[in-house]
C-alpha cells in the first residue's frame, strides 16, 4: 500500500512488489484481483496517464510511449487503446519539440545543431526521418529568424 500511494502501479508492478516482499503466487494474485476491484490498480487509466504525460509534457513519440507502456507492465490491448487517442502527428510534436530546443543549439554550426537536435529527437522515440525533417525545418525557421545572414569562411 505504501508503494501505491507514492506512485500509481500497474497490476504487473504490483505483483511484482509483492513477490519481493516473499508474498506467494496464489495470495499475490489474489491481492492484485482485490485491488483492481477496488479500483487501487487500473491499468487503463495508468496507460492513459502515461500517453498524455509522455506527449503533452514529455514531448515523446508514439515509440517512447509506447515503449514505457509496455516497460510498466501494460496489457498489448490496453496499450493500444490509450495511443489510439493520440493523434498521429509525431511530425508536428517532433518540430514544436526542436523548436524549443533550437535556440540553445544556435552557437553550433548547421551540421553540429542538427546532428545534437536530431540525437535529442531520436532519444524521445521519433523515427530518423521525422527526427531530421524537424530538425532542419527548426534550424532553417531560426536561420530566418535571427537577421542576420552568417558567412562560413573556409580554407582552400
Amino acid at each position: 500500500m505504501r508503494r501505491l500511494r507514492g506512485k500509481q502501479l500497474s497490476s504487473r508492478e504490483a505483483g511484482d512488489v509483492l513477490r519481493e516482499h516473499g508474498v506467494p503466487s496464489a495470495q499475490r494474485d489474489d491481492i492484485v484481483a482485490e485491488f483492481e476491484r477496488r479500483g487501487y490498480l487500473d491499468d487503463a487509466s495508468l496507460a492513459e496517464l502515461l500517453v498524455t504525460s509522455g506527449s503533452e509534457r514529455k514531448g515523446q513519440g508514439r515509440v517512447a510511449i509506447s515503449r514505457t507502456l509496455s516497460q510498466r507492465g501494460i496489457p498489448r490491448e490496453i496499450a493500444d487503446a490509450a495511443l489510439s487517442v493520440l493523434e498521429d502527428d509525431d511530425a508536428e510534436r517532433a518540430l514544436e519539440y526542436a523548436r524549443s530546443k533550437m535556440s540553445g543549439l544556435r552557437r553550433y554550426d548547421e551540421d553540429t545543431a542538427i546532428r545534437r537536435l536530431v540525437g535529442q529527437l531520436s532519444r524521445r522515440g521519433y523515427g530518423g526521418s521525422v527526427a531530421l525533417t524537424a530538425a532542419r525545418t527548426a534550424w532553417r525557421e531560426t536561420q530566418r529568424g535571427s537577421g542576420t545572414g552568417r558567412v562560413r569562411f573556409e580554407e582552400s
